[in-house]
Parts: structure tokens; sequence; C-alpha cells
């Protein structure tokens, strides 16, 4: 009967770790099955390149994670946004590059001006959005993915007007090139640079949300909207601070993910809406450190499953999603509000 008791107490811990750590149950899953699948140089670099556009995806993902999180609205628009960030991001950067006065300055550092332009237009282009397609339709789903499916058309129209429907090279910087050499394996600059860009944002955006005035004021007021604003506080100001800042992460991530392919063009966006999908259905809906560990998931499985079996690498991520939603419907990490 001891012994009995002893494997039930075992159990019992297991399926709590189990319900508390299912991300990291995923993570070990998926790294450890490729492991025995490679070559262990290559199963380093596919890493790497891994998590590189995992944190891509994260970023790309977090804004419309963000918006759904905190103000409840299915932004499906949130495509455009990324293309709009790509054209605006590489279009400056190109611009400085070619610019006389500043021939002599690293293009590398070129990448931040453009970063900050592109930031600054989709923050000014959501605060746009927000008050003329989403406010009228707050509370309502349905009506959201309606009206955001149309406007994310107009977006990609006003694109083609602007720049037009051909693709545009966007070389990555020198310095941001080539490899570095580690005991036989290589890891590719912008790969390392892509990581260290994510994670700043991801622990960035934890910062603000939960230990800051402005992150306690905003949930606080998705909880009870008409209590904060009985303190004084303009709660449609927060939101629209929200909005901005969801198509601002977007956009920024649309500028990583053309320098990650080297290539811009009108689909950018909604070829990577299907992965931002499976990103915040997988990792819980409006869950950002769901979202953090879901786009690792999906990054490394498509690196690893393109080495193992190239053909089933894009549909990879899709069957994942199923799998995860048949274990966990309530996505890895899921919460009410973030």
């Amino acid at each position: 009967m001891a012994g009995h008791d002893k494997r039930d107490d075992v159990g019992m811990r297991l399926r709590q770790a189990l319900d508390a750590y299912p991300h990291y149950l995923l993570l070990a899953v998926v790294a450890i099955a490729s492991f025995f699948a490679m070559p262990l140089s290559v199963w380093l670099s596919l890493t790497v390149a891994g998590l590189a556009m995992g944190l891509i995806l994260f970023v790309v993902s977090s804004g419309m994670t963000l918006i759904f999180g905190l103000m409840g609205v299915l932004n499906l628009a949130h495509g455009a946004f990324i293309t709009v960030g790509a054209y605006i991001g590489g279009s400056v950067f190109l611009m400085l590059v070619g610019w006389p006065p500043l021939a002599a300055v690293s293009h590398a550092l070129l990448i931040f001006p453009a970063a900050l332009a592109t930031v600054v237009a989709a923050a000014l282009l959501g605060v746009l959005f927000e008050r003329v397609i989403i406010r009228p339709v707050y509370d309502d789903h349905l009506r959201q993915i309606l009206v955001t499916v149309g406007g994310a058309i107009i977006i990609s129209e006003l694109i083609v007007a602007f720049w037009g429907a051909h693709e545009i090279p966007l070389p990555r910087p020198d310095s941001l090139r080539g490899s570095f050499v580690i005991g036989g394996v290589a890891f590719e600059k912008y790969r390392l640079f892509a990581v260290g860009a994510g994670l700043a944002i991801y622990w960035g955006m934890l910062a603000v949300i939960h230990k800051t005035r402005i992150g306690l004021l905003i949930r606080a007021g998705v909880e009870n909207g008409e209590m904060v604003q009985a303190l004084g506080y303009r709660i449609k100001l927060l939101f629209i601070a929200v909005f901005a800042a969801g198509a601002a992460l977007g956009a920024f991530g649309g500028v990583l993910w053309g320098f990650y392919e080297e290539l811009i063009h009108v689909g950018l966006g909604q070829q990577l809406l299907v992965d931002v999908i499976i990103v915040i259905i997988m990792g819980g809906l409006g869950s950002i450190t769901g979202c953090f560990y879901s786009a690792l998931v999906v990054g490394l499985l498509t690196n690893y499953m393109g080495f193992v079996a190239p053909t089933f690498s894009e549909f990879s991520s899709i069957v994942l999603m199923v799998l995860v939603l048949m274990w966990r419907p309530q996505g890895l990490i899921p919460v009410v509000k973030v």
C-alpha cells in the first residue's frame, strides 16, 4: 500500500509539473528529439537559427497579442502593419545608405534610425486605425474581424500605390553578414543580432506591463474601465496607446524580417500572419509569455524540420498547434488578462 501511495504521489507531482511548465516540456521535446536526428554541429547551428527566427516571430506576434490581451480586439490587419513596417524601415535604410553625408557611417548603425522611423510612423498609423476603424466595433468580435480584414486590404493597396507591386531587395549591412565560427560551428551574425533584439523586447514588455504605473493602469482599465475613469484617468487614451504600441511592434518585426530575408514584398505580412496566428493561439490568447515560448518552439521546429524533412517544414507548425490544443485547449500559458 505504501509503495502504491508513493507512485500516486510521484504521478501527481509529475502532472502538476507538466501543468505548471508545459512550455519547458515542449521546448525540451522539440530540441532533444532533433538532437538525435542530426550531427551536433548542424544541430547547434540550426538551434541558433531557430531561436533567431522564433524571436523575430515573437516580435511580430507580440503586437497582436498585446492588443488582444489588453483590449480584447481581434486585429486581423496586423499583417498589413508588418508589411508597412518592412517598407518604411527598408526605404529609410536604403535612403540613408545612399546619402553622401553618411557615406562614412557604418551601415549597421543606420538600422537604428530606420527602425525608429518605422516605429513612429506605424504608431501614428495605429492611432488613426484605432480611431477610424476599431473604435466603432469594440466588444463585437465578428465586426472586428470584418472591418480589420477590410482595413488590411486598404493598407495593402496603399502600399502598392506608394511603392509599387515589385519586390525590393534589402541587403544586410556588411558588419551583419557572415558568421562567427566557434568550435567548428558557424553562427550567423544577423541571427545573433535578432536573438538579442527579441530578448530585449520581451523583457521590456514584461517590465512595462507588470512593473510600471502605466502597465498597472492599463491592466486595471481592462478589468474595470469605469472605475479607472472615475479615478480621473482617461482610459480611452490608454487604449489608443496600447493599439499604437501593438502596431509599432508589428512594424518593427517587419523590419527585422525584411533584413532576415533580405527582400521586401507586398505579401510579406500576410505570409507571416499564418505563423502569427499559430503562435498566439498555441501560446494562449493574450499571453505575452505564452507568445514568447510558442514563437521559440515554432522557430526551432521549422528549422529542424527544414533539415530533416524539408517538404513538411512549413506544415509542421500547424500539426504542432493541433497537437498542443488537443493536449491543452487553453494554450501553453493561458491568462485571462496579461
